[in-house]
């Protein structure tokens, strides 16, 4: 019911002109469930497992959808992670999504591919299957590429993190801890706090002539 809501919404501002996918943010964020997965791991030893992992946790933890995440080579969280599309134009949210942690960025982008246009995106959408996805939907994937990537070019890569850098400063304000189990509770939260967002932000846009039914 609630993505239905989400859903209304942004299709009414698309019909006004605030939301148009001509150029679109994407990122990612980790959320940290509740819990410090200690008794999980003393478990899962006695059990006979050398580790808890992303194999074996759904057998110890309370919340058997939640999976451990990692970012670069050494930040690790357990919980999920939430994948976020704005439209550039207006500071929109334009698609939100939950899954679990392990998901890579370029796998949750299946969820916030635009129909058009273009998408900038950071390191973790250059290897499919985000640019497979892009290609399949006639969507041009501005991404940073790695360092030991074919074609890489820094002074576009520097001009890509400085158009992404205004939106990364307004959603590194989110909260990162969630309440709920499961994917789809999350998911409904994050629906709620994006219509919340949307909202707020239509009236700090103050643009005359627009209304919501």
């Amino acid at each position: 019911m609630l993505s239905k809501i989400f859903t209304d919404l942004r299709e009414q501002l698309k019909s006004q002109g605030l939301m148009n996918e001509v150029f679109s943010f994407v990122d990612a964020a980790h959320l940290i469930a509740k819990a410090n997965l200690w008794e999980e791991r003393d478990k899962a030893i006695a059990d006979k497992y050398e580790k808890l992992n992303n194999e074996n946790i759904s057998k110890f933890s309370a919340d058997p959808q939640a999976k451990i995440g990692c970012k670069g080579k050494n930040k690790y969280w357990y919980g999920y992670k939430q994948h976020t599309s704005v439209d550039m134009q207006s500071g929109l949210i334009n698609k939100i999504a939950v899954t679990p942690a392990n998901k890579t960025d370029a796998e949750g982008f299946a969820h916030l591919c635009p129909s058009g246009g273009a998408s900038v995106v950071d390191k973790g959408y250059c290897v499919n299957p985000a640019p497979r996805i892009a290609k399949s939907k006639g969507v041009h994937l501005a991404a940073i590429k790695k360092n030991n990537m074919k074609g890489k070019n820094k002074d576009l890569d520097r001009w890509y993190s400085s158009i992404r850098s205004t939106y990364e400063r307004v959603f590194s304000q989110r909260e990162k801890r969630v309440r709920y189990r499961g994917v789809s509770k999350n998911q409904f939260a994050v629906f709620m706090s994006a219509i919340c967002f949307n909202l707020k932000r239509i009236s700090v846009l103050n643009i005359p002539g627009v209304s919501l039914s």
